[in-house]
């Protein structure tokens, strides 16, 4: 198919999104958007299979993670939209591509937004057994909501300052870590390497089940790109962005793992029912480090709701925009598409009352549905961007002022660790059912795009 040409038209108001996310913004979004609730909670089953290899683990998926983000970077400071990867899939493949991306992780973030929803009302409703959950969730639903009806940058303030407590946390976790295990930390003995006698405890297979762990905590780095399209500088806060993600996956990621399981054994059943962090300050002996860290998981989670919720408009805008959804959502006034925030808000309050309705079948059939949407997305960002630079060497070759390292080869490695990952899942039987759920999903979805596609060509 040959390569579509896709400008960016005006909405269906004429009235074009706002640019109110300044660098500040968009350099803590960057900053605190790699480190999620998943990374604080959903690592502990990962450190349990894999042992100490989650280290190997976290830093090989953290390598596939950094060569999707340079491509992504690469097409994003050419090409800055909100509807970042499903627009230069669309240019780089064809409408449908864009169609199936775009629509795909739409469904993914509003989904992440009801069970970060679901997530937060626990950690209150623990707090204050009283009340009830769904009560705390409608009232998360409607702050976050009615932030990113504002201005674009309320939701930039609250992102920055959400992303600053999540950074000083665990840059202070790492800075304890890392003095007790020098044995300079007051009232802790170091436990020196006596943690890392066993690499593999479980074999490979354990590494297996933490390697695919590791590749989904890493979701939710491409909403920098989606933002950067309303920053004053987009193609500079996308460049700083990608060029700092190494270090940032690095050290919060892998050097967190590294402190854990140095410090605590791979196996004490706390590390599963606390989380790794609690279990890691326990051992050090930090008094409250249970409701220390709750409050740091808490306010993760209400960081990805709201970045969710406008990442999901962001994506449904552009969609629309583009003429691949209905008109109405994407109405914009005031530099925001409100329509649009209260679709992906909706829709993220429906998968909440879905979790209480029907948690066996339903609910239980959409979390399978969207668990692999994230390689999905990776896959089109690859092969967009193949396509891409090719095109924008020979035009325009002053857009590129990001440039994917040793191109094509470190492209084509990434396709092929991407493809590894869907063997893993398939070879394992609890992430077999999410890749085939995802698999269908994906399939119908791109059967609609280019059925669209189709029929618009013939008009």
């Amino acid at each position: 198919m040959p390569l579509t040409t896709v400008e960016t038209p005006a909405d269906t108001d004429g009235v074009s999104l706002s640019h109110g996310l300044k660098q500040r913004h968009l350099s803590m979004i960057a900053l605190g958007g790699v480190i999620g609730a998943g990374l604080f909670v959903g690592s502990g089953a990962g450190i349990a299979a894999a042992g100490p290899s989650i280290v190997i683990a976290y830093a090989l998926s953290g390598l596939l993670v950094m060569l999707v983000m340079r491509m992504l970077g690469e097409m994003s400071a050419a090409y800055p939209s909100s509807g970042s990867f499903s627009s230069h899939a669309e240019r780089a493949i064809g409408p449908w591509a864009g169609f199936t991306a775009g629509w795909a992780f739409w469904v993914l973030l509003c989904t992440a937004v009801g069970l970060e929803g679901i997530g937060a009302a626990q950690i209150v409703h623990g707090w204050l057994p009283g009340t009830p959950e769904w009560a705390w969730v409608a009232l998360f639903m409607v702050v976050f909501c009615g932030t990113n009806l504002a201005a674009v940058k309320n939701f930039g303030e609250f992102e920055f300052w959400f992303a600053a407590l999540k950074v000083g946390a665990i840059t202070l976790f790492l800075v304890l870590g890392v003095l007790a295990l020098a044995g300079v930390l007051p009232g802790t003995d170091s436990p020196g390497g006596s943690n890392l006698t066993e690499l593999l405890p479980n074999g490979g297979e354990g590494l297996v089940i933490g390697l695919l762990a590791s590749v989904f905590a890493y979701g939710g780095l491409e909403t920098v790109t989606i933002a950067a399209a309303e920053s004053q500088d987009p193609v500079r806060g996308v460049a700083r962005a990608v060029r700092t993600a190494m270090w940032r996956i690095a050290v919060f990621y892998v050097g967190s793992m590294a402190v854990i399981v140095a410090l605590v054994p791979w196996d004490d059943p706390r590390v599963v029912e606390d989380g790794p962090y609690v279990a890691a300050l326990d051992r050090l002996g930090i008094p409250g480090a249970g409701q220390l860290m709750n409050v740091v998981v808490l306010v993760a989670l209400l960081s990805a709701m709201n970045a969710n919720i406008y990442g999901a408009s962001r994506i449904g805008y552009s969609l629309v925009e583009r003429g691949q959804g209905p008109k109405w959502l994407g109405r914009v006034s005031g530099g925001v598409p409100r329509v649009a925030v209260l679709a992906s808000s909706v829709f993220g309050f429906l998968c909440v009352l879905l979790s209480y309705w029907r948690p066996d079948d339903v609910f239980a059939w959409l979390l399978n549905m969207i668990g692999a949407v994230i390689l999905v997305v990776w896959i089109f960002i690859a092969v967009s961007q193949l396509r891409l630079r090719r095109r924008l060497e020979r035009e325009t070759p002053e857009r590129l002022a990001v440039r994917m390292w040793a191109f094509p080869w470190l492209t084509w490695a990434a396709l092929a660790g991407m493809a590894t990952v869907f063997v893993l899942m398939a070879r394992e039987p609890d992430t077999r059912v999410q890749l085939y759920s995802t698999g269908a999903m994906t399939l119908a979805l791109a059967a609609v795009g280019y059925a669209w596609q189709r029929a618009r060509a013939r008009r």
